[in-house]
């Protein structure tokens, strides 16, 4: 069975995003791209919610770096209940029946899935008890005023911790399995 994987980079204080959604803050070097390069190549597929889905989209496809092509290239799925299309190479949109359709997507041979961005969806991943595993990339960094990731979690989320590793640049990956009920 293939895992959801969520992968999200934080600040040391919990938040995903400054207070006008500016990702600014993030610590990225050529060791992170090498790790994030070396990531996806464990992955079948990307899972976006619409916010995240946007701001990809409207990014990656004329971007000349490094990572591009292969974040192209890689099947996206896309939960929206607004969108009417997505035009991403290779992405496609599910309206509804969340629930079942990730558990279908996880039945499914191949590698891993993972969820880069989204507090929302990976909100509602959560309380469908769909997510495997947690990535938290720790950004040297406190935004105070930031949007808090776990903000919507109504319910003890217990995790087990499965390895940690850290970058020159600062950065500090948390790696967490869920812990089900």
């Amino acid at each position: 069975m293939r895992k959801v994987i969520v992968s999200i980079m934080l600040s040391v204080d919990g938040s995903f995003e400054g207070p006008n959604k500016e990702l600014d803050w993030h610590v990225w070097d050529d060791e992170m791209e090498k790790y994030m390069d070396n990531f996806l190549n464990t992955v079948d597929a990307i899972l976006l919610g619409r916010v995240a889905y946007q701001l990809l989209a409207a990014y990656w496809p004329s971007s000349t770096e490094n990572l591009a092509p292969k974040l192209n290239n890689l099947p996206k799925i896309v939960f929206s209940k607004t969108l009417e299309k997505v035009e991403w190479k290779n992405s496609r949109l599910i309206k509804e029946n969340i629930e079942e359709e990730m558990l279908r997507l996880k039945q499914e041979p191949g590698k891993d899935l993972v969820l880069f961005a989204g507090a929302d969806i990976a909100s509602t991943l959560l309380q469908l008890g769909l997510i495997d595993e947690y990535r938290i990339i720790i950004n040297p960094v406190v935004l105070s005023n930031g949007k808090p990731f776990f903000k919507d979690v109504k319910d003890r989320l217990s995790l087990k911790l499965l390895n940690t590793k850290t970058f020159n640049c600062g950065n500090v990956i948390l790696y967490y399995q869920t812990v089900k009920k």
